[in-house]
């Protein structure tokens, strides 16, 4: 008897932390990977020094934080607005419970874009597409053009058109869908690289030092498509075997979450 009114009297308080553990944790999906993850940082550490000054019933200085409270809400909406519209509508695509493509979604993509990518290398034209796994990109693609489109053959083929605006910089795919075009990746300043690789190769490896993107290259000299992951640059594979490879690299991500 005793145990079941223990439980009786402080199962709110549970629900209540796994509630606000809840809330928490979305809101940090609004920021993340965006410049105000570190503003919330702060936000953080204002919180705890309020909760001092009111615990020692330091009025004045209770009095000061609560008016800079007050003005702060409304220069964080003001402020990180675009950052706030961003993560509402990347929580709107979000499942609750769960954030990771099923496979099969994967594969589905991963046909997409190799198959822009083999009818782009016979054509000549260049490519270069980076896949989002678990460092985010949003650096990145805010030095874009944002698209938040399904991935489609036409809508890749579209953005590499040679006399398109969009042709000279990176794709990324976030979350499943197209998220930017025109973007501008890092370039890898090794010495050692081969002459033979361009810009967009060393721009790949650039991003893949700094992050752990999967990016597809197409060469529009070489005519061939490489996978780079990690610094480490996988090419004269057959078609099949990138799709194998890349897949392989993709499901790391379940594993890594």
């Amino acid at each position: 008897m005793d145990n079941l009114s223990f439980i009786l009297i402080h199962w709110r308080p549970v629900v209540e932390i796994l509630i606000l553990w809840f809330l928490i944790y979305h809101i940090m999906l609004f920021f993340e990977g965006t410049r105000a993850i570190q503003v919330l940082r702060g936000i953080v550490i204002l919180l705890v020094i309020f909760f001092v000054f009111q615990l020692f019933n330091f009025s004045i200085l209770d009095w000061l934080m609560t008016k800079l409270f007050a003005i702060s809400v409304i220069a964080i909406f003001i402020i990180f607005a675009p950052e706030i519209r961003q993560g509402l509508a990347r929580l709107g695509q979000r499942n609750l419970f769960g954030t990771s493509l099923r496979q099969e979604e994967w594969d589905s993509i991963l046909k997409e874009i190799f198959s822009v990518a083999d009818n782009l290398s016979k054509q000549r034209i260049g490519a270069l597409i980076a896949i989002e796994k678990n460092d985010p990109l949003t650096a990145y693609i805010e030095s874009g053009v944002i698209i938040d489109g399904k991935i489609s053959a036409d809508l890749l083929e579209t953005v590499f058109t040679p006399k398109s605006l969009l042709h000279d910089g990176g794709v990324i795919i976030q979350h499943g869908r197209l998220a930017a075009a025109g973007c501008l990746f890092p370039l890898n300043q090794h010495q050692e690289l081969s002459r033979v690789f361009g810009t967009r190769h060393r721009a790949a490896l650039g991003l893949s030092d700094e992050t752990d993107a999967l990016i597809i290259v197409v060469s529009e000299e070489r005519q061939d498509i490489a996978l780079v992951y990690r610094g480490r640059m996988y090419k004269d594979l057959s078609m099949d075997d990138l799709f194998i490879k890349a897949r392989e690299l993709i499901k790391l991500k379940k594993e890594n979450e």
